[in-house]
């Protein structure tokens, strides 16, 4: 982790924890990392790994003990899990000190534009307001008028936050 001081902190869905160990072993084997998760996990040894993976009901249960770390990168894989605000999930991960962090998500809005607010809350603090401002400025305006202004204004706004890569794009690789 190069992020800043500290290990990165990947959070993910328990079914993808494996899959994080997979591919880190697989594209950076030299990489020292750490499974917090479980009955045993301890974050005792945590500064001696380059990557700690966890899962969100993890971060919900242990949000004290890792709010306590300083963690270089954060990422939050699957972010749509944090698209509730309110949820005790949501406020859990924005306690957690990142030097940066990063969300990784196919769908930033699934239902209300709410969604993305929540996770660039997350990813980039105070970016888009106060969750109030956001539904005032944006959501409302867009998601009840069809407001095209407020629409390009909240594009331009998170435009260079967002990267995103469309499965019609040639130049992806096929996954």
């Amino acid at each position: 982790s190069d992020a800043g001081d500290g290990p990165t902190l990947v959070i993910c869905p328990a079914s993808l924890v494996g899959n994080w160990q997979r591919e880190l072993a697989r594209f950076a084997p030299g990489l020292q990392v750490h499974r917090y998760h479980g009955a045993e996990r301890s974050l005792r040894d945590v500064g001696d790994h380059d990557v700690v993976v966890t899962t969100y009901g993890i971060v919900r249960r242990d949000a004290d003990p890792l709010a306590t770390h300083g963690w270089g990168l954060v990422v939050a894989d699957e972010a749509q899990q944090i698209k509730n605000p309110n949820s005790a999930t949501a406020r859990a991960i924005r306690r957690i000190p990142g030097t940066a962090r990063l969300a990784m998500t196919g769908t930033p809005v699934e239902n209300r534009l709410a969604d993305l607010w929540s996770i660039m809350e997350f990813a980039n603090p105070g970016l888009l307001g106060t969750a109030a401002d956001f539904k005032r400025r944006y959501a409302e305006p867009v998601e009840r008028h069809g407001d095209a202004p407020a629409a390009e204004r909240l594009r331009r706004i998170t435009g260079p936050f967002v990267l995103r890569r469309l499965k019609t794009d040639r130049s992806i690789i096929t996954d």
